[in-house]
């Protein structure tokens, strides 16, 4: 999603295609909190498959909603019903490992989104200035 919204950003063309009608939902974690959550299961006692991940639920257009004010930007959204969009939602059950270990991810999704985006830019506006295209 970072990398859509920012092409469209450093290209000018303010467009984004979104595939399904942009409902379906899904959760993300920041990779800090996957990282740790799995060392932290490693060095438990559990044994049995577990859930890691987030519970925070949020739909794709939320999602492009959330990437474009980090860019301070405003895309119009073109949506491609054909293509695939996966299930309606995913989300991680998080009721096992919160209730042995009392683990639950520390970073917003606003937060992680921000930094991926930032991260995603600069390599991005690098790879254009190294090629000549900016």
């Amino acid at each position: 999603m970072c990398r859509k919204v920012i092409q469209a950003k450093l290209s000018g063309v303010h467009e984004i295609e979104i595939w399904g009608d942009g409902d379906q939902t899904r959760s993300f974690m920041y990779i800090d909190d996957c990282i740790k959550g799995t060392l932290d299961i490693m060095a438990s006692d559990i044994r049995d498959p577990i859930n890691l991940g987030s519970s925070q639920l949020v739909t794709i257009n939320q999602l492009v909603d959330i990437v474009e004010d980090i860019a301070q930007i405003k895309l119009k959204r073109t949506y491609n019903l054909s293509a695939p969009k996966g299930v309606n939602g995913r989300n991680s059950d998080n009721t096992m490992i919160q209730a042995l270990m009392g683990w639950q991810p520390n970073i917003r999704l606003e937060d992680g989104m921000e930094r991926t985006y930032r991260w995603v830019y600069d390599q991005m506006a690098r790879t254009q200035v190294l090629v000549g295209t900016v």
